[in-house]
This record gives structure tokens, C-alpha cells and sequence, in this order.
């Protein structure tokens, strides 16, 4: 991807928000962008917050898709909308993963992907 995202592989901020995601899909319940944001030492709102949350959470899903697992990002949301934003749509769309880009395909594939999550994590 992006040279701008390979400043997160591999950080300690990577790290943390990786386990954020994973402690939440072994919960079976999801983790918020505001939540990300505390774990990456960044502000708590704002469009700064929002693009930086959204690359890591981007570099998070290829890696997943890498290890061909489902994108562990589908258990972060917005505070707002308790429903991911359109950045978790722009990702699966660029990996291939999602083909139906209306409204309900999209809830659809973010309602089966954090299944699949919780199935591979849950246990």
C-alpha cells in the first residue's frame, strides 16, 4: 500500500491496536475509532484523528488479508453510529473483498465480516 501507512507496520502503536481489536473480538463486542485514537496517543476527534486511525486500521485489514483472515477491523466503530465508517469500506473495496458497494450490501458485508472476526478470535 501506501508509503504513508508503512510508518504504522510493525510500531508499537500497530501492536496496541492490534490487541485493542483482538480483545474485542475475544469479547465479541467492538472497540471505537475514539478508543484507537487514546491507544495511538493522537486526539480524540477531528479529521487528523480520523485519517491516522483509518491508515492504521487500513494496514491492519491488508495484513489480516494477507494472513487470510477476515479483516479485523470490522470491530472498530464510530462512537456515533456504533457501525464503521466508510474508510473500512474503501479498504475491503480495494482488497477485493467487497462487491456489493449499496447501503445494505455494505451493512451486510460489515454484519458477516465481524462474525467471521468474532468466529477466528471468540474461540
Amino acid at each position: 500500500m501506501a508509503d504513508t501507512t508503512d510508518k504504522y507496520r510493525g510500531s508499537k502503536h500497530y501492536h496496541l491496536v492490534y490487541c485493542a481489536l483482538i480483545n474485542a473480538a475475544r469479547r465479541w463486542t467492538v472497540v471505537t475509532y475514539k478508543d484507537i485514537a487514546e491507544v495511538m496517543g493522537l486526539p480524540t476527534t477531528g479529521s487528523y484523528m480520523g485519517a491516522e486511525t483509518g491508515r492504521m486500521l487500513g494496514v491492519i485489514s491488508e495484513d489480516e488479508f494477507n494472513h487470510e483472515r477476515p479483516l479485523l477491523s470490522a470491530v472498530a466503530v464510530s462512537s456515533v453510529t456504533n457501525a464503521p465508517g466508510e474508510g473500512f469500506f474503501g479498504w475491503a473495496k480495494d482488497l477485493g473483498r467487497l462487491k456489493d458497494e449499496s447501503k445494505e450490501g455494505k451493512r451486510r458485508f460489515w454484519e458477516e465480516e465481524k462474525a467471521a472476526v468474532y468466529e477466528v478470535w471468540g474461540k
